[in-house]
């Protein structure tokens, strides 16, 4: 008789599937909480140890390791061989195995999470399972996943039989499941150990969406969500309204939310192609919405916007009046919803920013590799900064440095950003050389230079740039310093009167 072997923690439509096998003259092998299920459903089922001769001991730790199930599980029903050792060892053949596995990446999510428990959900004899049946998937069929019931059962009921390609399918797909367990596993303990640079990067991550297209229509793409979710992140954020995102949406919509972490205060950022346009913060969401926006009225359009405040009625009405690709806050009040809704295509989303803390390394794919660092978190303190020049800035001066700063680290190098303590009025960003985005931030902030100074990712190279900024109305500057000709820009600054602070700390951003 075609046996089947079935073993699941997760139990959704497990009893459905059983009956369907059993109607198909499937005789099961069943275990522990599962088989319990099954004869509370008047499925008839054969215990492991009926089948093996052999208890149950440690806990379950040692049941389905045994000759008798696995045997039955790899033995090659083409090869007389092998049929001749089964028959001689009064060994089965299992056709059929459906099992999941113990919930470990269930159990390390609780945040009070004990290492005992998390070892002790370590499943070791339900992947042995998957993967023997898996590599003889010519003659067995393999179901990790409750989806796929359906699909086999009904090829039972059509062909009495799944066919080649489905289970060559399906033994793909635990292989794919087994090793996003087993990646949990080894991250689980990697970091348990603070081993920081493993001579082995196991990463797994789930399919979230399918999207229409990548950075361009001719390229296909995917997004995918870290395995262990992360709170605070695009892949966490819950959609209200609009059309699905794009691919280039999910990385200006990261590129944002990154942003907006800096800032307590209330604080919206537009954003256009991975750069600010523009970031205001204020004394509420209505007026750090406003200083955003005129930070550059033209750049906006069709930009995503970040609040890190509710969205009110009266900025929902200001935001309306613009073509925008996406709005994330933590709420939108039902009035401003509203508002906003009547635009059919204009994504609304929201999400937790109680939470901003993540340790997560950032990682980029190059050709034939994968870079991996830390994120640039690094919490800096304005009052710590050196003064290198004559003057020292004043204290507004001093709270525009800090805001320019916040700002700056997020624009792609060669970065220059030009702001007052409220708002960005001038963004450089991606030049060749540096002086080339001092000009564009300054030509940009032409009219609205009250009060204004000037931030730089990172050293000035040589004096030109701090003399351009100088002869243009810029009265501090903040930069890392750090160059072999840092005492060429302290002089030019002294000469014009700038006061000039370096941080110590660098911020390019490739």
């Amino acid at each position: 008789m075609t046996r089947a072997l079935i073993s699941v923690s997760d139990k959704t439509g497990v009893v459905e599937f059983t009956k369907g096998l059993v109607q198909a003259g499937v005789e099961i092998i069943s275990t522990g909480g599962t088989k319990k299920v099954l004869d509370e459903a008047g499925i008839p089922t054969l215990s492991i140890d009926e089948v093996t001769g052999f208890p149950e001991m440690m806990d379950g730790r040692v049941k389905t390791l045994h000759p008798k199930i696995h045997g039955g599980l790899l033995g090659r029903r083409d090869l007389t061989t092998h049929m001749d050792a089964m028959k001689a060892h009064d060994i089965q053949p299992i056709d059929f195995v459906c099992v999941n596995l113990y919930p470990f990446k269930e159990t390390i999510s609780k945040p009070d999470v004990t290492e005992a428990d998390a070892i002790e959900n370590i499943d070791i004899g339900g992947p042995s399972m998957l993967r023997s049946a898996s590599k003889n998937f010519q003659s067995v069929t393999v179901v990790v996943d409750p989806k796929d019931y359906a699909l086999v059962l009904a090829e039972l009921e059509s062909n009495q039989a799944t066919s080649l390609e489905t289970r060559k399918r399906l033994a793909a797909k635990v292989f794919r499941h087994t090793a996003a367990y087993d990646a949990l596993i080894a991250d689980y303990l990697t970091k348990s150990v603070n081993d920081v640079e493993p001579e082995k990067l196991t990463l797994t991550y789930d399919l979230k969406q399918t999207l229409r297209y990548g950075e361009n229509s001719h390229q296909t793409a995917a997004f995918y969500q870290d395995a262990l979710p992360t709170a605070y992140s695009i892949a966490s954020a819950h959609q209200l309204h609009g059309k699905e995102l794009s691919y280039n949406n999910i990385k200006d919509a990261d590129a944002a939310i990154r942003i907006a972490r800096e800032f307590t205060e209330p604080t919206v950022v537009a954003l256009k192609h991975m750069n600010p346009c523009g970031i205001g913060s204020g004394r509420t969401i209505s007026e750090a919405y406003q200083f955003a926006y005129e930070a550059d009225p033209t750049s906006i359009f069709g930009g995503i916007l970040v609040a890190n405040r509710e969205v009110d009625l009266a900025t929902a009405e200001e935001m309306h009046k613009l073509f925008l690709e996406i709005i994330i806050a933590p709420s939108f009040s039902k009035e401003a919803f509203d508002v906003l809704s009547n635009k059919k295509n204009l994504r609304l989303m929201t999400l937790d920013f109680s939470n901003q803390v993540n340790s997560q390394p950032e990682m980029v794919s190059v050709l034939g590799g994968l870079l991996v660092q830390e994120q640039d978190v690094v919490e800096e303190i304005p009052e710590e900064w050196e003064v290198a020049t004559d003057r020292k800035p004043s204290a507004e001066e001093l709270r525009a440095l800090a805001f320019s700063w916040k700002a700056v680290k997020h624009v792609k190098s060669n970065a220059i950003v030009v702001a007052n303590e409220h708002q960005t009025v001038g963004v450089g960003a991606g030049q060749m050389n540096r002086v080339g985005s001092v000009k564009i931030a300054l030509e940009e902030a032409k009219g609205r230079m009250d009060g204004a100074v000037l931030a730089s990712d990172a050293y000035f190279p040589m004096d030109d740039s701090v003399e351009y900024a100088a002869q243009h109305g810029i009265k501090a500057i903040v930069q890392p310093g750090g160059s072999i000709r840092d005492k060429d820009s302290i002089a030019m600054a002294n000469k014009y009167g700038v006061a000039m602070v370096f941080t110590g700390i660098r911020h390019f951003r490739h």
